[in-house]
């Protein structure tokens, strides 16, 4: 990585194994504006950095080694915190995915750190044989298998980063609350943006072929019909993409079923309220009742379907609860859309 793309590397430790790069612990703009897009989806995927051994501070064979994935993100979060810490960051090669995700897809987990734990030479920079690995990457790691195969026990350290200085002042001891793991309003909230940017691209493109296909109808094709009909289809397509990626994320505790298809289905009964509240204000806004009745089925397949998606942004869900919730889940959308649709077509010409 050019050092352009590396400002927060501010130096280096020469160790017996080899020159290990120091990282600021304050965050700067690009890591904040990095974070930010990558929230929005934008390059997400390749917001990662170069897997190997980090150093904050001035750490010498004694400091701590904290264990970390190469999602730039959850790097950034364990080195802002780190200010005043002598320690070295071992960053895992997870595909540039975060710890929790990781863990469950295998790349945050017991081969991956004895891998890394040799790449890097660790056994030669620090004299004792201990690695803080996060809470949120347990369920990748079999804590035995690492300390037989590479002789370094795994503590389990904090859910949050902020509570890295505690632990520490505590003598690695984590109470119940570093150990919780909550999921508020704020904290699912802000998962939001990158499924509103993944459904809005394929639901710009349905909404503009709603709004074409709104101009077909007995005899020749018109733009009135257009003008008049198909405004309000491609807008009701946007409010049902959105408000699957945001109510089924705000509104989730609340939220009737325990499978996130259900509760999405559950969250378009606001959109539906608005679209009778639209037709009945407004019923020239639609051409039949085929039209109205259409979207009655559109709008809860769509919020179904996206809400199904924040399955992978939620500490509720397992692997095989998700594949058990799609064996129902995706059939009945897509059966409910397609009766939609058949009743959008039909009221095209009648």
């Amino acid at each position: 990585m050019a050092a352009q793309e590396t400002p927060w590397i501010i130096g280096k430790v020469i160790t017996g194994g080899g020159d290990i790069p120091v990282v600021d612990t304050k965050l700067l703009l690009a890591d904040k504006l990095g974070s930010w897009k990558a929230r929005w989806g934008i390059r997400r995927m390749n917001y990662h950095i170069v897997p190997r051994l980090y150093a904050v501070g001035r750490p010498s064979e004694t400091s701590p080694v904290f264990v970390t994935a190469n999602y730039k993100m959850s790097f950034d979060r364990l080195r802002s915190q780190l200010d005043g810490i002598d320690g070295w960051i071992l960053v895992l090669d997870t595909k540039g995915i975060n710890v929790w995700c990781a863990a469950g897809k295998g790349t945050f987990g017991t081969d991956e750190i004895v891998r890394r734990v040799n790449a890097v030479g660790l056994h030669k920079i620090v004299n004792h044989r201990r690695l803080i690995v996060p809470q949120l990457g347990a369920p990748g790691v079999c804590a035995h298998l690492v300390k037989e195969r590479s002789d370094f026990h795994v503590f389990y350290g904090p859910v949050r980063a902020k509570d890295i200085k505690t632990y520490l002042q505590s003598g690695m001891k984590t109470t119940p609350q570093m150990r919780r793991v909550t999921f508020t309003f704020a904290e699912r909230i802000v998962l939001a943006p990158v499924d509103i940017v993944g459904s809005l691209k394929y639901a710009l493109f349905i909404s503009a072929c709603l709004l074409l296909l709104s101009g077909l109808g007995s005899g020749l094709y018109s733009l009135d019909r257009v003008a008049a009909y198909g405004i309000v289809n491609a807008i009701l397509l946007l409010v049902a993409a959105l408000g699957g990626a945001v109510l089924p994320a705000a509104l989730l505790p609340w939220l009737p079923g325990r499978a996130f298809s259900v509760k999405g289905a559950w969250a378009s009964l606001l959109p539906i309220l608005g679209l009778i509240l639209l037709a009945w204000q407004s019923p020239g806004a639609f051409r039949n009742w085929y039209s109205v009745t259409a979207w009655l089925c559109f709008i809860p397949a769509v919020t179904s379907f996206i809400g199904m998606n924040f399955t992978g942004s939620s500490t509720y869900t397992s692997l095989s609860g998700v594949k058990k919730e799609m064996k129902f889940a995706v059939p009945t959308q897509i059966s409910v859309a397609a009766l939609g649709l058949i009743l959008w077509t039909t009221g095209l010409f009648v």
